[in-house]
């Protein structure tokens, strides 16, 4: 292994665990791995695998998630690189201005993740902000910390911890699984690598779950349907985006390029006009100068999710609401104006 690639993953698992140790509230202790190393293995949940590499220099068994000076040095370069990076700065400025945990449009869910179930398929109720939430409170929060730990002067340390909770927690509605990047960097047997998934991907293909989840969110089941992210769609194995009777479209269909020998398509567009609700599936794009030499274009196939009987107008979308209060504020100003004069 790449010493620098080791060096940074070693620091990275050690930050992990002290935010772990801070948070026994993320119920996430079967991630702290390093003082488990014995003599280039690992034991984890009552198997024993052997490391690829048994040289950990910077790990010391006493404290094995303290960083030494040279790990700190090496961390705060890292940070000042990220701080002081003004792209990076309008990018994350665009992502809070533009983004959130989920968004509703003309009555429609989008989200990129999942909303955490319970085994049984019910709301799961998730104690990691202080109290227990559930469904819509859960991510509704959730928005509202991550906002916090970007904006706030005095940022709050548990905040900025719930961060990268959203990125890797077992509940996170931006993750849905239990991610082994530990094992992934330093075990080669790839039975250790099956990365569990929340019981949402078990019951999102029902009918009943994505209409328990948009009534959740104020929708009405029989209209409206959640576009979801995250996991790409196999379609080489068969699998469709198109799910639950059409409630529910995964668009994740794998657009960079890595994933392309898994799903074998290159990505979904889905389209929403006035018509109804369509999908563009893309074949994979192989490079700029093979499509200028031989002429080669970008490939889609068009699947109709959803027609309407009579045309969406302006008047029954999100835009057309918007319009609508602002020609009431139009008039109530209006009539302030008539008052005064």
């Amino acid at each position: 292994m790449d010493a620098a690639l080791k060096a940074v993953s070693v620091i990275q698992f050690k930050i992990e665990g002290q935010v772990i140790k801070r948070h026994p509230e993320y119920e996430m202790d079967d991630r702290l791995l390093l003082h488990k190393i014995n003599d280039g293995k690992i034991e984890i949940e009552g198997k024993t695998y052997e490391l690829n590499d048994n040289d950990f220099p910077t790990i010391n068994p006493d404290a094995p998630y303290e960083l030494s000076d040279e790990e700190n040095a090496v961390l705060d370069e890292i940070k000042a690189s990220f701080v002081n990076s003004e792209r990076l700065k309008k990018h994350i400025g665009f992502l809070y201005k533009k983004g959130s945990m989920y968004k509703i449009y003309n009555s429609n869910l989008l989200y990129h993740g999942c909303v955490p179930l319970k085994e049984d398929g019910g709301f799961d109720e998730v104690a990691c902000l202080n109290k227990p939430l559930k469904g819509k409170a859960f991510l509704d929060e959730a928005d509202s910390v991550a906002r916090n730990a970007f904006f706030k002067r005095h940022k709050s340390l548990s905040d900025i911890d719930f961060m990268w909770y959203l990125w890797c927690g077992k509940k996170s509605p931006l993750c849905g699984r239990n991610i082994k990047s530990f094992e992934r960097t330093f075990i080669n047997d790839k039975n250790a690598w099956n990365e569990q998934k929340n019981p949402y991907y078990e019951f999102y293909e029902t009918e009943d779950t994505c209409a328990m989840i948009l009534e959740e969110f104020g929708l009405k089941k029989e209209t409206s349907h959640i576009v979801n992210g995250h996991t790409p769609v196999r379609t080489v194995k068969g699998e469709l985006p198109i799910r639950a009777g059409g409630r529910l479209i995964v668009i994740d269909g794998g657009f960079c390029e890595a994933y392309h020998d898994t799903t074998g398509i290159a990505g979904y567009t889905l389209i929403y006009n006035s018509h109804g609700l369509r999908l563009k599936a893309h074949e994979p794009f192989l490079s700029v100068n093979e499509a200028l030499r031989e002429n080669v274009d970008i490939h889609s196939n068009s699947e109709i999710v959803e027609t309407v009987d009579s045309r969406v107008m302006v008047d029954n979308t999100d835009n057309g609401e918007r319009i609508r209060q602002e020609i009431d504020d139009l008039y109530a100003l209006l009539e302030l104006y008539d008052s005064k004069s």
